[in-house]
């Protein structure tokens, strides 16, 4: 495939010297695009268009156009795999996913089929494969899944939840069938993860949005336990390349010096937790992915700039930081207001790298 002109996100992400910090962020190919959003249209529905290689290339690379991202991510969606197991994907408006069927019994947990992800998920790698050739090697492209735990609370629950009762209760009712059911999760993660980067993916994503849900020990036994499980089981050496490695766990700020330990080559932070903090407890184990607030991009553009140059003081010098929102941005955010950040970081952080 074609060299890679710009790898100062992986290598970043490796700890490596660089001349400025890198920039993406987290939904960077969505709804607050006027582009994307004619392409949905276009597509007939969310689904349609995840399982549409040519328009999952296409949505990928639009932020690409606008702003001077240094990473590209895979279009997509973290439910692929409980979709791929049977249950029955699928999208109301204004209510987010939801599943046919749930998962709450043993025999639930052993009809879940252990998947093929190059049969059951083809459109995925063949999006992949196209978003690669199509980049020319621009810039990285990222692959991701949800973490197992993430995915386990929409199997049981059936959809989102604000309480999480349902798979809180399967896992402190039922500890041995809430681990049958984590260690099928992780092997298919893990599986999902390796065809992405053997179609293409440069740098490979966990995003753990619930297991913030958690108290301490429930985070560390059926959390983190499994995304250490996922990264023992990922072949990240690829002709001789590293496949850096990311974990995000939303509301994960106490956890970050048990995840440092895990393997994972950085930790993604929310914007709660205070960067400056996060390195002091992973020391040089980890880099750090984060953590501006989604919603600071409603301030005015010199506002941005403001919080940006915070955010990068607070991190300090030397490599290890990646600039990115502490969660996904918002639909109907202002795409000047993206520039606004990504021309800070551009601007700001070559000091910090001297």
């Amino acid at each position: 495939m074609t060299a890679l002109k710009n790898d100062i996100f992986l290598k970043t992400l490796l700890k490596q010297s660089v001349d400025r910090t890198p920039v993406w962020m987290m939904r960077q190919a969505g709804r607050y695009l006027p582009e994307y959003r004619k392409i949905r249209a276009e597509a007939g529905s969310f689904l349609d268009l995840c399982t549409n290689p040519e328009l999952a290339c296409e949505v990928t690379l639009q932020p690409l156009e606008r702003f001077d991202f240094d990473a590209a991510i895979l279009f997509s969606d973290i439910l692929t795999i409980p979709d791929a197991m049977g249950l029955g994907l699928y999208f109301s408006e204004g209510e987010g996913p939801k599943f046919k069927k749930t998962v709450r019994t043993k025999a639930d947990i052993e009809a879940l089929p252990v998947f093929d992800p190059l049969d059951k998920l083809a459109y995925v790698m063949d999006a992949v494969s196209l978003i690669r050739k199509n980049l020319q090697g621009r810039v990285p492209l990222i692959g991701f899944s949800g973490s197992p735990w993430t995915l386990a609370t929409y199997m049981v629950e059936g959809g989102s939840s604000k309480s999480f009762q349902k798979v809180k209760a399967l896992m402190y009712n039922e500890p041995l069938l809430m681990h049958q059911m984590l260690d099928k999760l992780a092997q298919s993660v893990a599986a999902y993860l390796n065809a992405q980067i053997a179609a293409g993916a440069q740098a490979v994503m966990i995003f753990d949005t619930w297991g913030g849900m958690l108290a301490t020990e429930e985070y560390l036994e059926f959390s983190l336990a499994y995304a250490r499980q996922v990264r023992e089981l990922l072949t990240t050496n690829v002709d001789g390349q590293t496949i850096p490695t990311l974990f995000f766990t939303k509301g994960g700020g106490l956890w970050l010096n048990e995840m440092s330990k895990v393997g994972f080559d950085a930790l993604g932070l929310d914007w709660q937790t205070d960067i400056g903090f996060a390195r002091a407890q992973v020391g040089d184990k980890v880099a750090l992915q984060g953590n501006m607030d989604p919603v600071a991009l409603y301030a005015q553009p010199e506002k941005i700039t403001e919080k940006v140059k915070l955010i990068l003081e607070k991190y300090g010098k030397g490599s290890g930081h990646v600039f990115n929102l502490g969660h996904g941005i918002l639909p109907d955010m202002n795409p000047e207001h993206v520039k606004a950040m990504v021309d800070a970081v551009h601007k700001y952080s070559p000091q910090y790298h001297l």
